[in-house]
């Protein structure tokens, strides 16, 4: 059940940033085989004076940083396959790939309360986070 953010530093119609979340999920659910259903994406659009970029950016306004919490355990090649399949799911946005930063926190089950408050460790998540 990662969790998801993605920032961008331009205003995008409601059809595209919802498009935007299900290009970042669609990724996940791919890279990191996780149920369909298990859906936890934001999406915060910065002021461009409040969201700093590269200077090197051809087009600084379609930068995009995607921060991704998730379950410690995913294997190097299954995040590959994520920021593939990331930059990939954003062409359609016009956004370049070299405009997409992302970043992956993997955290141990233990820090995770979720399902009323039960530890993730504790529980039968129904998938393998070992991808």
């Amino acid at each position: 059940m990662p969790s998801a953010l993605i920032e961008v530093r331009r205003e995008y119609s409601e059809t595209d940033e919802r498009g935007l979340i299900d290009a970042v999920h669609q990724a996940l659910v791919t890279a990191f085989r996780i149920p369909p259903q298990d859906k936890d994406v934001r999406l915060v659009v910065h002021a461009p004076h409040r969201f700093a970029c590269s200077p090197r950016l051809t087009q600084p306004e379609y930068f995009t940083l995607i921060s991704i919490d998730c379950f410690a355990g995913r294997s190097i090649v299954a995040k590959r396959t994520l920021y593939t399949e990331l930059v990939t799911n954003l062409k359609p946005f016009g956004i370049p790939p070299d405009h997409v930063t992302i970043l992956v926190r993997d955290l141990p089950t233990t820090n995770w309360g979720i399902r009323a408050g039960q530890a993730a460790s504790d529980l039968d998540l129904g998938f393998n986070v070992n991808v």
